[in-house]
């Protein structure tokens, strides 16, 4: 396997690309000579400020509702420390470690604009975490979405201080004084204005929703494949799918979706079965006719999302900060609402998707609507049940989506003593999002695994090409139709393959490249 190329991190935005890599592949991360130059050209105005008795905010005064005191300079140190270690107050399970490495990435790309008036050593400490694979023990609750994803950047920041948990690359959990000594790394102790720059970010929720949209670009596909084999195997029609009946509602993601389900199902003879005039069938049900209306609107949502996301990735987001000028101004750009709502925008068209799937399934399952084969797709039903929990299995998901889908960002509690009167919640957005991606992945697996058994049972009928190709990848780990067996295994084999790009890519040796 080839190494993953390193990230240089420099003033202009990381791009999707780079944070997955850093994220999901480990990747390490350098600083550009351009930025590092830039950051200690700032730091320079900060010092200015640091030295004169006017108060300012987040360099020589306390923070949020203690803003009215002014902190002399023998307490900055102190000051810096305390904000770390007070506001490291997270609860909870642990977040990934790929959400934690996006985190630091993205906060470090802020650094590196110069924005934020911290040293050049406090950047280089975060890209030589990200590099020596050292990941800070993060919580998934405590924070509100506003003034920055305040607690996870905390305990992000509690490691470069040298104190907290991290994990390594290979797992193990070490204090993280220990872990930066076996990298190599010191301590950093922290100057004026910097505690705050390392924890006012969206960082958490952006990085989330990057990985979020990265995830839906392989389920989109996936949901295609899922919809054209249940089509095919319920013998439903592929006409419905041409390119000028859909060029008459020209929304781009549903001409994407409609072209993918054609190339699926091309050269089948299932379709081809019935496709005469003596076919007394007049159209499909929704769940199989509309489904590229339905993927995509997916698809233009997550196109609308991305954008989003563009934006905030070449965002410098702080408070105060340091403008183009040598201005030092407090701002509102900490504000998680433009993200949260596209996450939470997203958790609902993730409900969907997996919804019209679930409804394809159980189609499967009712001898009134399943076009000849056996209820439930069982061998000898009555004595054997098939698939039937299966489909319990999917509705529960589903119904667990459709809770997921109720927005996070409607809510907010004030904090700080009125202060931060209104919060986006966009960490919480993110949060339920990370759960209804894996939500979707196994509703589509289930809806997968029951089309290939029905296609398996319309034998000697043969399947498409692109069917055939994914049935073969499935049956590597899944027998084919028979008596009744232990079914939770066989499920998560499928949701291993759908996960992986596994069945797509089978799909696509038939098929070519799926949009």
């Amino acid at each position: 396997m080839q190494p993953t190329p390193t990230v240089t991190v420099g003033l202009g935005p990381v791009s999707f690309e780079e944070v997955v890599r850093v994220a999901r592949s480990g990747a390490s991360v350098e600083l550009s000579d351009e930025s590092l130059a830039v950051i200690a050209d700032s730091r320079t105005r900060i010092q200015e400020l640091a030295d004169d008795p006017k108060p300012v905010y987040g360099v020589s005064t306390g923070f949020g509702a203690l803003a009215s005191r002014h902190i002399p300079q023998e307490l900055r140190t102190q000051l810096q420390r305390s904000l770390i270690r007070s506001h490291a107050a997270g609860s909870g399970a642990e977040v990934e470690a790929e959400v934690v490495r996006a985190m630091m990435l993205l906060r470090l790309s802020t650094l590196a604009t110069g924005r934020t008036g911290v040293r050049p050593q406090v950047a280089e400490a975060y890209a030589g975490m990200l590099s020596a694979g050292l990941t800070p023990v993060v919580y998934e609750y405590g924070s509100l979405g506003c003034s920055g994803d305040l607690a996870p950047l905390a305990h992000v920041a509690l490691a470069i201080i040298g104190e907290g948990q991290v994990r390594t690359a290979e797992g193990e959990l070490l204090p993280a004084g220990e872990a930066l000594a076996v990298a190599g790394m010191e301590p950093i102790t922290l100057a004026e204005k910097e505690g705050l720059a390392l924890i006012n970010g969206t960082d958490g929720m952006l990085g989330m929703l990057v990985l979020a949209l990265d995830d839906l670009d392989a389920l989109v596909k996936l949901a295609d494949l899922a919809a054209a084999m249940s089509v095919e195997g319920l013998l439903g029609t592929d006409r419905v799918f041409a390119a000028d009946l859909q060029a008459l509602r020209p929304h781009p993601g549903q001409a994407v979706a409609a072209e993918n389900m054609v190339r699926v199902l091309a050269d089948s003879a299932i379709v081809a079965s019935h496709r005469g005039p003596d076919c007394a069938r007049v159209q499909d049900a929704y769940s199989l006719r509309c489904a590229p209306q339905v993927a995509g609107a997916v698809r233009d949502t997550l196109a609308h999302a991305r954008t989003v996301a563009a934006r905030e990735l070449a965002s410098a987001v702080d408070n105060p900060v340091v403008t183009l000028d040598g201005r030092v101004e407090s701002n509102g750009n900490f504000h998680g609402a433009p993200v949260a709502y596209v996450l939470d925008f997203l958790a609902i068209v993730v409900a969907d998707l997996a919804s019209i799937s679930e409804r394809r399934t159980d189609r499967f399952l009712d001898v009134a609507r399943n076009h000849g084969l056996n209820a439930f797709l069982a061998d000898d039903p009555g004595v054997d049940s098939g698939h039937m929990i299966a489909q319990y299995t999917q509705a529960a998901i589903v119904s667990e989506l459709k809770r997921l889908a109720n927005p996070a960002s409607t809510d907010s509690i004030p904090s700080s003593a009125m202060q931060e009167d209104h919060v986006s919640m966009g960490w919480s957005a993110a949060r339920k999002l990370r759960r209804a991606v894996d939500g979707l992945t196994r509703v589509l697996a289930i809806e997968i695994l029951t089309a290939a058994r029905g296609i398996d049972l319309r034998a000697p009928l043969t399947s498409s090409p692109a069917t055939a190709a994914v049935i073969a990848a499935l049956r590597q780990e899944v027998p084919g139709p028979g008596t009744d067996r232990y079914l939770a295994p066989e499920i998560e084999a499928a949701v291993r393959l759908a996960a992986s790009g596994t069945l797509v890519a089978a799909a696509e040796s038939a098929t070519g490249p799926l949009s």
